[in-house]
């Protein structure tokens, strides 16, 4: 176990929690990572020879977040060092090496070559329709469209906020598209 910082215990007893905190707290809970890191396993590089890589469950996480909030590779690198709630949901804290650009670049290329993408899309969809939360997704081609449902479902999520007038609160449909309010603080 690692020794905690002052900065992190300070940084736990914030009284405000951001959207941002709030969507991948959510992401967290939904995207079945057990799965995702046993579909890629087989390909990830073993420690052993060279540099020892990172592990599977931190590049996985922090592919997502690039993914999902749209970031080039040294735009990634730049919100891991700058935005703590990231820099928590990748499993990374200061105090240890964080992942540059390239070896961010590594790891997406890694999936590409081994077309994982449509198969960890796939994935996904299929945990969510088991859910309830999610039905009749089309898989689209293009790497940039694979994950589309979840950057979906995060706009669609602000959208909702923006339009009930400053109160938070997030509609989840089921696989028979009716809605629920959760009212969020």
């Amino acid at each position: 176990m690692q020794q905690r910082s002052f900065g992190s215990v300070e940084y736990e007893h914030k009284k405000v929690k951001t959207r941002r905190q709030a969507f991948l707290e959510r992401m967290d809970g939904l995207v079945p990572w057990a799965e995702l890191e046993q579909r890629i396993a087989p390909v990830y590089p073993k420690p052993g020879r060279g540099r020892r890589p990172y592990p599977l469950r931190v590049m996985l996480r922090i592919h997502c977040l690039q993914l999902w909030f749209n970031l080039s590779d040294p735009g990634m690198e730049q919100e891991l060092y700058d935005s703590r709630s990231m820099l928590e949901f990748a499993d990374l804290s200061l105090s240890e090496p964080i992942p540059d650009e390239t070896t961010i670049l590594h790891f997406r290329h890694l999936l590409e070559r081994h077309q994982l993408g449509t198969e960890l899309f796939a994935t996904i969809n299929a945990h969510l329709a088991r859910q309830g939360r999610l039905a009749g997704l089309v898989t689209r081609s293009s790497r940039r469209r694979r994950w589309s449902c979840l950057v979906r479902l995060r706009r669609a999520q602000r959208r909702r906020e923006c339009r009930d007038g400053g109160r938070r609160a997030l509609e989840i449909r089921d696989a028979k598209g009716r809605g629920a309010r959760e009212a969020r603080t």
